[in-house]
This record gives structure tokens, sequence and C-alpha cells, in this order.
């Protein structure tokens, strides 16, 4: 690892999804979107649903999609903890259009209650699953 990049360890709830040394990671936090580069001020912070990017120091990109989580920033190690995390090229669009369907159907009709804020959250993922779904093939 040198002064250009930092150890990055990315987990879900099952396992280690990712662990090397990167040189930059984008994350969407709850007050805003984060760049973490080596020497990056020490922070907890919370996730949002969103796609996550990871920079090796080759310039490669890697996008994931997480359900939100948290994010900790160390002086030489920086950990995302989330309940989900797909790589993006495994995201299926079909099934995350039905289930963005799904909830847009939930959400208009405005029952209220723990039924409507499962709906919101549902819909906040399927947009976050598709943007990492469109990131990643613009990198293409």
């Amino acid at each position: 690892m040198s002064e250009k990049t930092f150890h990055f360890d990315l987990v879900s709830a099952e396992r280690a999804i990712f662990s090397d040394s990167v040189a930059m990671l984008i994350a969407k936090t709850q007050v805003g979107e984060l760049g973490i580069m080596p020497g990056h001020a020490q922070l907890l912070a919370a996730l949002k649903p969103a796609d996550l990017i990871i920079q090796l120091s080759s310039g490669e990109e890697k996008i994931f999609y997480v359900s939100g989580g948290i994010l900790e920033v160390q002086p030489k190690q920086v950990v995302v903890l989330s309940d989900t995390v797909v790589r993006a090229e495994d995201l299926d669009e079909a099934t995350i259009l039905e289930a963005k369907q799904r909830a847009e159907s939930l959400v208009s009709e405005n029952r209220g209650g723990l039924e409507y804020a499962k709906a919101l959250m549902e819909l906040a993922q399927a947009a976050a699953q598709l943007q990492a779904l469109d990131r990643l093939r613009k990198k293409k």
C-alpha cells in the first residue's frame, strides 16, 4: 500500500465482498456524496441506498449497490458495512423495474403506516439499483 492508496473493506451481512488497496471511494451518505482519498479525515457516516464507486490505483472502477449501512474512515483504512451489497453487473434490470412498479403502486395508494414506509424504502432501493446499472453502462 502506497501513500496514494488506502485499504478498503466492503462487508455485507453475509460475507466480505471486497478487500484491497484503493485510490478513491465515492459513497452517498444521508447528508450527501463523499469522495474518500488517502489522508481523509476520520469519520463515521450513515449511508443511503446507492451506488458505491471504488477506484483502484490502476484507474479501473468497480461499482456496487449498497442498501445503506455505515461508512467508517480511519487513518489507513476505510470500511463499509451494509446489509445488502451487490456488484452492479449482477443486478437484474427486469426484476428491479418490477419491484419499482410494485412499490410505486403501493405508494400511490398512500395507506400510510408501516406499509407506506416500506414501499417508500423499496422505491428508493430500486431507484438506487437502477442508478448503479446506469453508471455501469456509461462506464463501458
